[in-house]
């Protein structure tokens, strides 16, 4: 092993560190193709990394911003020596290639450290690799850097300040929500209060609370982790997921006793989340002395700051705009939109970083009431609005005439 790539065991995790990168020439070749493509991840602010065997070659893709995109083409001989080499650094099993495996290790790079999940998969000319990358180093960041201002930010941190109930953060997958719950977290995160998570898997280590793996081979489920939590005097519980009636209902009776829940839940919009829960065989009138806000949330590529234009969209987007937007629009106002022409810095894209855009329903009084009657969620999102609530699409369109995003962006992500 060189200098430029060298490995350190830990008591869980093998860590590679790339020292000296101007040594990485003196690596074995497949030692130095693994090593570059994790630097250019590191460099490129990737979040996945894509190995993928084709008939004739091996492509390399990469998440950035949410998007993938090409960045590298190998020769399709080295490319079961570069899996293999990624097994060894993951502790998996090199001579199996039949079945999915998954793995871990972490590298570092200069003052950065990530940690790589690794999960191969067999497919018709190979092996794929997919490595998901979680940053170790650099703060979390705030709410309002994550995108939330206005009422919903102001409810949400009046749900925060309780000191029980439950708080729901809804959407996707890789839809930002656990960032946004580790925000929330930080936020709260003090000496006198004992903070525990149930997570699969912990993405990011924060000091100061209480982290917890699940591990269903073990017996040590969010049902059953959940139920140990509460021997363990906690003020706060995050529960990385309610996917079933046993977590639902062991939330419910967490936050009756005087906890305060964070968890997140698979729906497309606010509202949704509310029947959803229903449906686990949740009791209409626990869900609605319990529950505080739900969150919706998705997210946008920025407008890149170094290249961004202003134009002046056509009559349709300018009537699409007054048509979200309603009463928050104002159409004695001229509409300016912008959107990146594409520099080095955005590597010709356009777009440079990423940002929220959310939607918070606040369980009000009348809200409770439709919950316990079973109303349908476009009841209850309407009733939101009513209130004041601003929709996810809403959201993103003021984003987009602030000229942080796009409405192509928006409706990208947001559109029903």
């Amino acid at each position: 092993m060189t200098e430029a790539l060298k490995e350190t065991s830990g008591p869980y995790v093998r860590t590679v560190v790339a020292e000296h990168i101007s040594d990485v020439i003196r690596e074995p070749p497949i030692a130095r193709i693994v090593s570059t493509v994790l630097e250019f991840a590191l460099k490129s602010r990737a979040s996945d990394i894509h190995i993928e065997p084709q008939e004739i070659r091996t492509r390399v893709r990469y998440r950035i911003d949410g998007v993938l995109v090409e960045k590298l083409v190998l020769p399709r001989t080295v490319h079961d020596a570069v899996v293999s080499r990624i097994k060894i650094l993951s502790d998996m099993k090199i001579d199996e290639r039949r079945i999915p495996q998954d793995g871990r290790f972490n590298f570092k790079m200069g003052d950065e450290e990530i940690d790589l999940r690794v999960s191969t998969l067999p497919t018709i000319h190979g092996e794929k690799v997919v490595m998901r990358l979680l940053k170790k180093t650099g703060g979390i960041p705030d709410l309002t850097e994550l995108g939330l201002g206005g009422l919903g930010l102001k409810n949400l941190e009046e749900a925060m300040s309780r000191p029980y109930g439950i708080i729901l953060v809804t959407g996707p997958t890789g839809s930002g929500k656990t960032t946004t719950l580790y925000s929330v977290l930080s936020r709260i995160n003090k000496i006198n209060i004992n903070i525990m998570t149930l997570e699969d898997p912990v993405e990011y280590q924060i000091a100061g609370i209480n982290q917890v793996q699940v591990n269903p081979g073990a017996g040590l489920t969010f049902a059953t982790g959940l139920r140990s939590f509460l021997r363990q005097d906690p003020n706060v519980i995050l529960v990385g997921e309610i996917r079933d009636s046993e977590t639902a209902g062991l939330a419910i009776q967490a936050a009756l006793t005087g906890h305060l829940v964070f968890s997140t839940i698979h729906t497309n919009d606010a509202a949704t989340a509310i029947p959803r829960l229903l449906d686990m065989e949740a009791e209409s009138f626990l869900v609605s002395s319990v529950l505080h806000v739900s969150v919706a949330q998705r997210i946008c590529r920025k407008a890149c700051p170094h290249c961004k234009e202003q134009y002046t969209p056509t009559p349709e987007v300018v009537a699409d705009i007054g048509e979200v937007l309603g009463p928050l629009y104002d159409p004695k106002t001229p509409i300016v939109l912008f959107r990146g022409k594409g520099c080095d810095e955005c590597s010709h894209n356009g777009y440079l970083g990423r940002i929220g855009i959310f939607e918070v329903l606040k369980v009000s009084e009348r809200i409770a009431k439709m919950i316990i009657s079973k109303a349908t969620a476009r009841d209850i999102e309407d009733q939101g609005v009513a209130e004041g609530m601003i929709t996810m699409k809403q959201d993103g369109y003021m984003k987009a005439l602030k000229g942080i995003t796009t409405i192509e962006e928006v409706l990208r992500v947001a559109e029903d």
